[in-house]
């Protein structure tokens, strides 16, 4: 099952996000809280909405229900953000591609929050990408990785948590050869692809990926 995930954060228009969206047919569309407001202004109609369901106006919440989206209600006082519940619940129902729109940009810490969401051991094996304009960024497990874009799309690898090991990289104008890029450096930053397709392969580590189309 493929789901549309719509979170309340920015939600910034570019080549991308219109890329992204046209690739996708007849997906679960669910909706963190305020994110609902997102699908409706690109034509989504929500079929699930989770959360404590304090960004949406009563009326709002009341049309959407109307429309036949289910509500799926938590308590403010809670541990998980809304989208840690949505994505929980992508687990639940069967998911096995998530993509996120407006999961990125605003507040800082929510943002960091966001892209470590990816690391819960309940999401391994579930293809989590967030897309924002002109970006998409997922995590890499260890393990062969294809990347599809153009020649000239920029490619940054950042190590999360801990140094990734066993690197190699082909398609890329600065490759790695069975190396490390440790946490903290900004050496995987700003790499460049050379032909529609580049090969990323590690043995160790994760790497949280960020391909921007064209010069970042």
């Amino acid at each position: 099952m493929q789901v549309l995930l719509f979170a309340n954060g920015v939600m910034t228009p570019g080549r991308m996000l219109r890329r992204r969206l046209a690739a996708i047919h007849a997906p679960y569309v669910l909706c963190a809280d305020g994110g609902a407001l997102h699908a409706r202004a690109l034509g989504y109609k929500p079929q699930a909405i989770i959360g404590d369901l304090d960004s949406l106006p009563a009326e709002q919440l009341a049309a959407f229900q109307a429309g036949g989206a289910e509500i799926l209600r938590h308590p403010s006082d809670k541990d998980e953000s809304d989208l840690e519940l949505a994505l929980r619940h992508c687990r639940r129902i069967g998911a096995s591609e998530v993509t996120i729109i407006g999961g990125l940009g605003g507040r800082l810490d929510q943002t960091v929050a966001n892209i470590f969401l990816l690391c819960l051991p309940e999401m391994s094996g579930l293809l989590i990408e967030y897309v924002d304009g002109d970006q998409a960024s997922r995590l890499l497990a260890p393990g062969r990785h294809q990347i599809a874009g153009q020649i000239g799309d920029t490619i940054s690898l950042i190590p999360v948590a801990t140094d990734a090991r066993g690197i190699n990289t082909r398609g890329l104008k600065y490759p790695l050869r069975r190396e490390t890029l440790g946490m903290g450096p900004a050496r995987g930053i700003s790499n460049v692809m050379l032909a529609d397709e580049a090969r990323i392969e590690f043995q160790s580590g994760l790497l949280f990926l960020v391909h921007t189309i064209g010069r970042a």
